[in-house]
């Protein structure tokens, strides 16, 4: 299967063990490398339908990115929460893996077999 994308960041130990898993069961995903070439504002707006969350969910709220942006600020839009990930990709939380017109996000790393028997 090479259907299956994953939304990786080899530094990031979750997506490291949601790639493993996958390789496990005989995927081997295409990598999108996502802090070296960040989705376009098209591509993060189609993630967010096929995950079917809001942007303030996608958001890694942990990042210095995130308080220096003032990002929990409730009264911010939509679509300011995504123009901030798409000028801090780190923002975006990982791993995703997409396959067809569903995606999942690998927290516990083990929800991206979810999209095997898709």
């Amino acid at each position: 299967m090479t259907d299956l994308t994953l939304y990786h960041n080899p530094r990031c130990s979750k997506s490291r063990q949601a790639l493993e898993l996958l390789r496990q069961h005989g995927v081997e995903p295409t990598l999108l490398l996502y802090l070296n070439q960040p989705p376009s504002h098209d591509q993060l707006s189609a993630l967010l339908g096929k995950l079917a969350i809001t942007p303030r969910q996608l958001l890694r709220c942990g990042e210095a990115a995130y308080k220096d942006g003032g990002l929990a600020d409730s009264s911010l839009s939509d679509a300011a929460l995504i123009a901030a990930m798409l000028a801090e990709p780190k923002l975006i939380e990982r791993p995703i893996a997409v396959r067809g017109d569903r995606a999942v996000i690998g927290r516990p790393p083990e929800r991206v077999l979810e999209l095997l028997n898709a």
